[in-house]
């Protein structure tokens, strides 16, 4: 009897169901399934018709996916989008004396590194404390 069944003998689906509860695996299928995609390196694996099992296995969660995937070439990111109008691209920003003396404690930096910090990152306290800091 190797491998635990023996040629012949059906396992009947409820008691496979009960023997899977009593040993903590939880089985369910995602019915509202779109689409799934696999980036690899260089390539796409999409799934447009897949059925998708979610096997929680005592808290560690396990995926599997039939279907039958479409490789395509990977998407190039998608770039920032220009500004609409050059009003948007001399926006001011402003931050108050408070912000600039906390970036400066923080970062232990000069109010003009200070100010030019809290420019680059638009008013972003923490943003701002951290690019000083790298430095």
């Amino acid at each position: 009897m190797r491998g635990g069944f023996r040629k012949g003998v059906d396992l009947n689906p409820k008691k496979l169901s009960q023997m899977m509860k009593q040993t903590g695996i939880n089985v369910e299928e995602i019915s509202d399934v779109e689409e799934v995609v696999i980036k690899t390196t260089d390539a796409e694996l999409v799934f447009e018709d897949a059925a998708v099992t979610v096997m929680d296995v005592q808290g560690s969660k396990m995926y599997q996916i039939e279907g039958t995937p479409v490789k395509r070439p990977k998407s190039k990111p998608k770039s920032k989008p220009e500004p609409e109008s050059e009003l948007e691209s001399e926006v001011e920003v402003i931050f108050s004396a408070e912000d600039v003396g906390l970036v400066m404690e923080k970062a232990g930096c000069s109010e003009a590194e200070a100010k030019a910090a809290l420019t680059e990152t638009k008013g972003d306290l923490a943003d701002a404390i951290s690019r000083l800091c790298e430095e």
